[in-house]
C-alpha cells in the first residue's frame, strides 16, 4: 500500500470537517453556534405556540357551536344506558348467546343451516329487476334429499314453480325442517314485548375501534331463517303464524337501534329488508287481514332512516374525536387487525402517527379533530338533508369528489401531504373506509324507499279490501287508509303510481339516477345507474 497522502474530494471533505470543528472550538465560533441554536429553538417554540393557540382556538369555537345545538362530541354520551333484564329484549339466554358464544353458528340443526348453500338462484330470481316468491319447492327438494341421506356436496336445487298451489304443497316440508328452532323462536318472541333492548357489549373507551359486535351477523342469520319460515307459513295459509314471525324479524332489526355504530344501523336496515320479503309475498297473494295490514303499515311508516343516520354519524363523529384524544395521550387505538378497509389507508394512519405524533404540538391534534368533524358535517349539510328527509345522489357525488380533494389535495397520494394537512383520521376513516362513502348513503336511500313502499302497499291493499280495487291515485288513500303519504327520498316529491291493465299497480321512486323512467326498473331492483326503484306484483293469468 502507498504511504502517499490521499488527495481529491475525500481529503477536501476531511479538511472542511476539521476546519469546522476548529472554528467551533474557538470561543467566537462557539458563541455564534449557540446563537444559531437559540434562534432555531425560538422559531420552533414560536411555531409550537402558534400552532397550539390557533388549533385550540379553532377547535373550541367548533366545539362550543356544536354543543350549543345540543349535540355531544363525547362518545360516552352515545353509549346506551343499562336496562333491567325484565325490561330488556336482549336479556334472554338465546340472544345473550349472540355475544358470549364462541361458535359462529347459533342454530345448527335446521333446514336453513343444512341446505342453504344448496339452494341455487332460480330462473325467476336471476331477473334481479323484480321481487320474486321464495322458491319453496327447491327447499322441499333439499329437505327430501337430507332425509334420504342423498344430499351431495355440490348439489344445487332450483325451480321456476311459483304458483300458490305448488308452493303450498312444498310448505309442510319446509316447516318441518325449521322445527329445531322453535324453542329459541318462542323464547325470543315472548321477550320481544319488552320495551327496551341493549346487548351486553363491552364498550372499551381505551380502544373503541376494537369493540366487538358479534351479535350483528347472528341477528341477520336468524332473520333469514324467520323469513324462510314465514313465507312457508303464508303459502300454507298460516297467516297468523307468519305475522308472528314477521313481527319478530322487525323486533330483531330494532333491537340494535340504540347502538352508536353505523354498522349497527346498516345491519338493522338489512334485517328490515329481509322482513319485507314476507310482507310482499303476503300482499301479492292477498293473505293479510285488515288488522294485520294496519299493524304492518304503522311499523313501516314509523321508519325514519335518514334521522337514524344523522344520529349514527354524530356518534361516529364523537368516536373520531375520541380516537384523536387517545392518540394524543399515547393510547393509540390504531392496532393491526381492527380495520377491514383499504390497507393503504391503514398503513398511512399507523405509520404517520408512529413517526410523527410524539413530537407534534397539541394544536396539530386539535386540527385533526376539527378537519375530521368538518368533513363529516359537510355530508349532513348537503347530500343528507334532515329537514327535507332526502338524499341527493348528485350532491353526494359532488361531496365525494370534494372529499378527495380536501383530503388528498387533488394530487397523487402522499402520506406526508395528508399528515401535514391534518387529515390523517379523515383519510383513514372517511373515504371508502370505516364510514364507507359513498356506499352507505345508497343503502339508507334503498332502505327508506323499501319501508315507504311497504307502508303504501299496505294502504293500497286496505283500499282494495274496502272497495274491491286499487285506487286510481295515491291521494285517495288519505286520510282513511294512511295518515300521511311518505315522499320519494330522492326527490322529496310523492311516489309515482299507476294502475295496470291487469288490475295491479306499479309504485316507484325515480331511483338513484334521479330520472323518471316511467316505472321501468334497471337491471337490479335498486339499480344505481339506470331505471326506477319499483314495487310491483307478478302478472295474474
Amino acid at each position: 500500500m502507498s504511504d502517499q497522502p490521499q488527495s481529491g474530494p475525500v481529503s477536501s471533505e476531511r479538511g472542511a470537517i476539521v476546519g469546522f470543528f476548529r472554528w467551533l472550538g474557538s470561543a467566537r465560533g462557539m458563541w455564534r453556534f449557540l446563537i444559531v441554536l437559540a434562534w432555531i429553538a425560538t422559531l420552533i417554540g414560536l411555531w409550537y405556540g402558534e400552532e397550539n393557540w390557533r388549533g385550540r382556538r379553532a377547535w373550541n369555537q367548533y366545539r362550543e357551536a356544536t354543543e350549543a345545538r345540543g349535540e355531544s362530541l363525547d362518545f360516552a354520551a352515545y353509549i346506551p344506558k343499562p336496562v333491567p333484564d325484565e325490561q330488556n329484549f336482549a336479556a334472554t339466554p338465546f340472544l345473550n348467546s349472540f355475544i358470549f358464544r364462541s361458535s359462529a353458528d347459533i342454530l345448527t340443526n335446521d333446514l336453513f343451516t343444512r341446505a342453504a348453500s344448496h339452494i341455487a338462484d332460480t330462473e325467476m330470481s336471476k331477473d334481479g329487476s323484480h321481487r320474486h316468491f321464495t322458491d319453496l319447492v327447491a327447499w322441499q327438494l333439499a329437505a327430501t334429499a337430507l332425509q334420504n341421506g342423498a344430499l351431495k356436496r355440490e348439489q344445487k336445487f332450483e325451480t321456476d314453480q311459483s304458483d300458490l298451489a305448488v308452493r303450498a304443497a312444498a310448505a309442510p316440508a319446509v316447516l318441518e325442517g325449521m322445527k329445531p328452532d322453535q324453542a329459541e323462536f318462542a323464547e325470543t318472541r315472548a321477550a320481544s314485548t319488552r320495551g327496551f333492548s341493549r346487548y351486553p357489549l363491552y364498550y372499551d373507551l381505551e380502544n373503541p375501534w376494537g369493540i366487538l359486535l358479534p351479535h350483528l351477523a347472528r341477528i341477520k342469520a336468524v332473520c333469514r331463517r324467520l323469513s324462510l319460515e314465514s313465507c312457508a307459513e303464508l303459502a300454507a295459509g298460516q297467516t297468523g303464524q307468519a305475522m308472528g314471525d314477521e313481527k319478530l324479524m322487525l323486533s330483531l332489526a330494532d333491537s340494535v337501534k340504540s347502538e352508536p355504530f353505523l354498522i349497527s344501523l346498516l345491519v338493522r336496515i338489512s334485517c328490515m329488508e329481509i322482513a319485507v320479503q314476507t310482507v310482499w309475498e303476503g300482499l301479492a297473494e292477498h293473505r293479510w287481514t285488515e288488522v294485520q295490514l294496519q299493524e304492518l303499515q304503522a311499523r313501516f311508516l314509523a321508519c325514519d332512516f335518514i334521522a337514524d343516520l344523522h344520529q349514527a354519524l354524530k356518534a361516529e363523529r364523537a368516536l373520531g374525536v375520541l380516537t384523536v384524544d387517545l392518540l394524543q395521550r399515547k393510547k393509540s387505538p390504531l392496532k393491526p387487525g381492527i380495520f377491514t378497509f383499504n390497507q393503504d389507508q391503514w398503513q398511512l394512519g399507523l405509520a404517520a402517527f408512529d413517526q410523527f405524533a410524539n413530537v407534534m404540538p397539541s394544536g396539530w391534534f386539535y386540527r385533526e379533530k376539527l378537519n375530521y368533524c368538518s368533513l363529516l358535517d359537510a355530508l349532513t349539510r348537503g347530500p343528507l338533508d334532515l329537514r327535507a328527509n332526502t338524499i341527493s345522489p348528485s350532491k353526494l357525488a359532488a361531496y365525494t369528489n370534494d372529499l378527495d380533494r380536501q383530503i388528498y389535495g387533488g394530487a397523487a397520494f402522499s402520506p406526508l401531504r395528508v399528515f401535514l394537512r391534518h387529515r390523517v383520521i379523515a383519510a383513514t376513516v372517511l373515504p371508502q373506509g370505516i364510514i364507507n362513502i359513498p356506499n352507505f348513503p345508497v343503502n339508507i336511500a334503498i332502505a327508506q324507499t323499501t319501508a315507504d313502499q311497504a307502508a303504501l302497499a299496505c294502504a293500497l291493499e286496505r283500499c282494495r279490501l274496502a272497495h274491491g280495487q286499487y285506487p286510481d291515485q295515491l291521494d285517495a288513500l288519505t286520510p282513511q287508509f294512511i295518515s300521511r303519504q311518505p315522499h320519494d327520498v330522492i326527490t322529496g316529491q310523492p311516489y309515482k303510481y299507476r294502475r295496470t291493465d291487469d288490475g295491479q299497480f306499479i309504485l316507484y321512486s325515480v331511483g338513484w339516477n334521479e330520472k323518471d323512467d316511467g316505472g321501468v326498473p334497471g337491471k337490479t331492483l335498486f339499480d344505481q345507474t339506470q331505471g326506477d326503484w319499483v314495487w310491483s306484483y307478478p302478472n295474474r293469468k
